[in-house]
This record gives structure tokens, sequence and C-alpha cells, in this order.
């Protein structure tokens, strides 16, 4: 059974109820909510990007996924992160009162915002914390005239 508090008169004048865990709530032939997963049934990578004048850098929180099991691939001007987080124990018999957290494949691809040099980024992947930074080519150049 689902934990339920009611809000009678604190928004607006309505009933409200606000439900703590909402997986318990669910009926056993009901499907969980997944709109944080794309078509394929992969869940979407949170990232930051930032960027300074000689690189952007790419950060994303990636709990629980070994380097091994990630990639990271760039073509043309699109940045691709693919990877899977694995279930580490058996679960059956359990029910779950709360589930957010994605077990499975994973993915995220990002239109850069410049151009580039592939052959410079490095990625490091410490303490769950994704960082890929990627040096921006550098396209203007001073030239001293003589």
């Amino acid at each position: 059974m689902a934990l339920t508090i009611s809000l009678k008169g604190q928004r607006r004048g309505d009933d409200e109820e606000l439900v703590l865990f909402p997986e318990a709530a669910a009926t056993e032939n009901s499907a969980p909510d997944r709109s944080w997963t794309n078509e394929q049934g992969e869940g979407q990578l949170a990232v930051d990007v930032s960027e300074n004048a000689k690189e952007i850098v790419i950060r994303s929180t990636i709990a629980g996924v070994k380097p091994e099991d990630l990639e990271v691939s760039i073509h043309n001007d699109m940045l691709t992160i693919r990877g899977s987080r694995h279930a580490h124990t058996d679960e059956s018999g359990t029910r779950y009162l709360v589930r957010e957290c994605h077990w499975g494949s994973f993915s995220r691809s990002l239109i850069l915002p410049a151009e580039i040099d592939a052959d410079k980024i490095a990625a490091e992947l410490k303490n769950g914390i994704l960082t890929i930074k990627l040096p921006k080519v550098e396209r203007l150049k001073k030239i001293n005239i003589k």
C-alpha cells in the first residue's frame, strides 16, 4: 500500500494528495513510469556541458559503471556517450517502494557547439563522475606582418 499525505487547503484551497511511494501504489498489471527512457528503452544520461576559450567540458554522474562498460565516440560534430549499468544482485521476490535508478543500457548524444580536435580528446571516470575534455580547434591565428 502506498503512503499518502493529504494536503487540505494548503494550495488554492483544493484538497490534494501526495503519493510518496508511487511504485507501491501501482497494481501488478501496470507498467512503471519510464518517461526517462528513449524509444529503445535506454536510459537518458544527464550531463553538464560547459566551455571556455580553449575547450568544451562534459560532465556526467555515472555511478556504478566501470570504464570498460563505457564508450565515448565522436562523428562529425556529434558526441555520443553509451554504456551499461549492471545490477549486482538477484532481486527475485523483492518489491520496490521507489525505483528511480536505471539498470541496463544508457546513452546520450550531443551536438557540439564548436569544432574540436578529435586527436586530443581526454576522458576520465573518477568517483562516479565522467569528465570529457574536448579541445577546440584554433582556426584563427594572428600573423605578424614584417
